[in-house]
């Protein structure tokens, strides 16, 4: 992505940037689906430097969802702007809202409420090498949220990010 572009930042790309002391870092944490099945692991968060916030959890893929995935022909290959492309090694991340899960500080496990296994064997995955940029945000969302009306896909970061799906709950 150009850094004129570029809206979002890993948090450890950030030295000024921390977890406030209210909110659990839930780096390096379990996350599930709603039926408790294993997504992955929490990798990062990517933050909106204008807006100083988490805006995704950056997950890298449990092993097994990767490999289920791979069962069906058409879990292996995603559409983007018309052009379809197998996944290559090393794309083993998504992004998944910050809005879209509750912490368990007992626990520590985050859960994705109505986001289902499925739901996220057949997303979008990318490789943590490279920057995904807004094209990359719209499918995953559309892939997360298929009814969220056409609005929420601008281009403009206070409409893209104000919304539900978004809201902090760390």
């Amino acid at each position: 992505m150009d850094t004129k572009q570029r809206n979002l930042y890993r948090l450890d790309e950030l030295s000024d940037y921390k977890i406030a002391s209210n909110y659990s870092d839930v780096r390096g944490w379990k996350i599930v689906d709603a039926d408790n099945r294993t997504i992955g692991t929490i990798d990062n968060l990517w933050v909106n430097k204008d807006m100083q916030r988490v805006i995704y959890l950056d997950v890298k893929v449990d092993k097994k969802l990767i490999e289920d995935g791979r069962k069906e022909v058409h879990d292996a290959i995603a559409y983007d702007n018309g052009k379809e492309f197998v996944y290559k090694d090393g794309d083993s991340h998504i992004i998944i809202p910050i809005g879209s899960v509750n912490i368990n500080k007992d626990t520590k496990i985050v859960m994705a409420n109505s986001i289902g296994y499925d739901t996220f064997r057949n997303t979008s995955r990318y490789n943590i090498q490279d920057k995904f940029d807004r094209n990359y945000e719209r499918n995953v969302m559309r892939s997360y949220y298929p009814s969220n009306d056409p609005e929420f896909y601008d281009s403009d970061d206070d409409k893209f990010y104000n919304r539900r799906e978004f809201e902090n709950h760390l």
